[in-house]
């Protein structure tokens, strides 16, 4: 592009909002992938929870393979895989198949958060009586890098078996998260990161994020560091207009007394995570860090996020309780990056 080279991306949660079915949402999800791509986004991704009335996103999997099928061009992904409840085999397996399905589309975004309420994660266990799973995240994530790219060694258990089908372009993988911890993890795989403020809020927590990512990052993996941002993002005729949206988006995180905190779509989400915790908590709302404005303007404070980050590409989330609104946000802000491609 003329003034700048930033790709847009889209990360969309197939949100419920009152009136509407989950069938409506996962269509809205389906017109949305089919319109960002018309609108020349680079990707599109979905996100995993559970057990959630607002967002419907339960499986990844399923509605990736959905919507490669209804596009051509735009490259498809999870954001993400919650990897500790599941076998990486498997993963690599799920993702297998949709790499020989749309070869060179196919991206596997792994998080680390619970995806849900704490009854959640425990129906997500192989058995509602088992305690914690024995492999740790990096773990598992080295077990599918291993898998996904068909790199068992000798010595590994299970070396020979190989999760089948073996695609020609495996899926690329892609580590998520809102904690340095997720930083650390990325880099010290050699993977790219994508740090989710639209979950956190904290943008101070965010550049050290990145920083911790770019200076730990590990070269003998072979690869660059890679930042991505996922960012709240709201788009409007005016800036009066986007403000009044950005101005109902809230984030509510709660804080367990062993320390863990985990951000949920409501205060009531919050105070039922917590007793399902059955631990003390105490719960923080505050006012979400939103990009919005008219076109220019929004395009103004992209570009500034770009510098300030040196990032090349954002994965926008737009929150508007109207679906048409949110489908024209997502319209002004594709049109407002190709106008500066065009001049």
């Amino acid at each position: 592009m003329a003034d700048s080279d930033l790709k847009l991306s889209i990360l969309d949660q197939s949100p419920l909002y009152p009136g509407e079915t989950a069938a409506d949402a996962l269509r809205h999800t389906i017109e949305l992938a089919t319109k960002a791509e018309a609108w020349g986004y680079h990707r599109f991704w979905v996100t995993e929870h559970h057990g959630s009335n607002r967002v419907m996103g339960s499986s990844p999997e399923v509605l990736v393979s959905h919507l490669l099928a209804k596009t051509s061009r735009i490259r498809v992904g999870s954001g993400g895989v919650m990897l500790q409840h599941y076998s990486p085999y498997k993963v690599a397996e799920n993702f297998n198949v949709l790499a020989n399905l749309a070869p060179g589309r196919v991206d596997l975004g792994i998080g680390g958060g619970p995806g849900g309420l704490p009854r959640t994660t425990q129906a997500l266990k192989t058995s509602p009586g088992l305690g914690p799973a024995s492999a740790s995240l990096p773990e598992k994530l080295a077990e599918l890098d291993r898998f996904l790219h068909n790199r068992l060694e000798e010595s590994h258990p299970l070396y020979g078996l190989q999760a089948s089908p073996l695609p020609a372009h495996p899926a690329d993988l892609y580590v998520l998260g809102t904690t340095e911890n997720s930083a650390r993890l990325a880099a010290d795989f050699g993977m790219p990161y994508v740090f989710a403020l639209f979950l956190n809020s904290d943008e101070e927590v965010m550049r050290q994020a990145v920083d911790t990512y770019r200076d730990r990052f590990d070269l003998t993996k072979g690869g660059v560091p890679r930042v991505m941002l996922a960012l709240p993002v709201i788009l409007a005729e005016s800036d009066a207009e986007a403000k009044g949206y950005a101005s109902e988006i809230k984030v509510v995180r709660i804080t367990l007394e062993s320390g863990k905190t985990f951000t949920t779509g409501t205060l009531e989400a919050a105070k039922e995570f917590g007793k399902q915790s059955q631990e003390n908590f105490e719960i923080d709302v505050r006012e979400a860090a939103v990009i919005h404005g008219s076109p220019e303007t929004a395009r103004r404070k992209l570009d500034q996020v770009q510098q300030d980050y040196r990032i090349e590409e954002v994965l926008a989330v737009t929150a508007i309780r109207n679906f048409q609104k949110r489908l024209y946000s997502y319209q002004l802000l594709g049109e407002a990056f190709a106008q500066v491609a065009a001049s």
